[in-house]
């Protein structure tokens, strides 16, 4: 039977308090692919994947939620970075569900997340996820490929700004189910359809797929190529289309929109077998 989230709205979850440990972020930068040289002595701004998942098990675990986990999709987030934060910082998160919108079975939640770093705000963002208590339609069942087996992986590495207009270099990405599971050690994030067969299946899905916030932190390296000042990254908008499998080869590619005193406009989209997976906007500080 099908049912509303709308008696959820105005819940508050946290603050949940943690360090931003040089161990922790060293676990995060790994797991997502990363240039540790770039993150020596502050806090990568896609750490904020992490932050989230400080709250959001505690709202799916709610027991008027989690009802409506049977089917959750993650469709977009949005962050906004106010400052960078050196390692050690001590985060305190708070999550809120802001608003729902119900059409049928189907829940669109806005989830909205303030995370403070030694007393000040680090980041705002903002989560809208597609949730139901009943069950999806199912895909095709495809195989799972071996647990190592991923395509080319190109480490970001700084570059010049190009001008407005002109397109970025691109990235190559992909991700095993073992890197999957490295990721969801590092985020927190460990929804059983990114590392088990079956639970991707009952979701309707082909079999386990990439993180989208995985996903997300490629492009966000993407960005932060151009960008040298501080934040490096100010904003990042994202829509999630399609899902990525693992060991599937994906492409990162962008371009400069505009730019002004402040800052820098990126277009910014993840690639796969000729549909794009994720399409995003960024802020970067060059």
């Amino acid at each position: 039977m099908s049912g509303s989230l709308e008696d959820v709205v105005g819940r508050r979850y946290g603050p949940v308090t943690s360090a931003a440990s040089r161990g922790a972020v060293a676990g995060f930068v790994d797991a997502t692919g990363d240039d540790p040289a770039r993150w020596v002595a502050s806090v990568p701004p896609t750490y904020a994947s992490a932050a989230l998942f400080q709250v959001a098990p505690l709202f799916l675990a709610d027991p008027e939620v989690a009802p409506f986990t049977r089917s959750l999709i993650h469709s977009e987030q949005r962050f906004a970075w106010h400052a960078s934060v050196p390692h050690g910082a001590e985060l305190s998160v708070v999550g809120e569900v802001a608003a729902v919108r119900s059409r049928g079975a189907l829940n669109l939640v806005t989830f909205e997340l303030a995370v403070d770093a030694g007393g000040e705000r680090w980041l705002d963002g903002t989560a809208v996820f597609l949730m139901s208590d009943e069950a999806a339609s199912s895909a095709e069942d495809d195989p799972e490929p071996p647990h190592d087996a991923r395509a080319e992986n190109d480490r970001p590495a700084a570059i010049a700004l190009p001008d407005p207009g002109t397109a970025m270099p691109s990235m190559r990405r992909s991700a095993s189910r073992a890197d999957l599971v490295r990721y969801a050690g590092a985020s927190g994030d460990w929804n059983p359809i990114h590392w088990d067969h079956e639970a991707a299946r009952a979701a309707g899905l082909s079999g386990v797929v990439v993180h989208g916030l995985l996903m997300a932190s490629w492009i966000a390296q993407s960005a932060v190529r151009v960008a040298a000042g501080e934040p490096p990254l100010q904003s990042l908008r994202l829509r999630f289309r399609r899902p990525l499998r693992p060991a599937v080869g994906a492409e990162v590619t962008g371009s400069v929109t505009s730019t002004d005193a402040e800052g820098a406009d990126l277009a910014l989209t993840v690639v796969a077998e000729g549909d794009t997976l994720v399409s995003a906007s960024a802020r970067v500080t060059p």
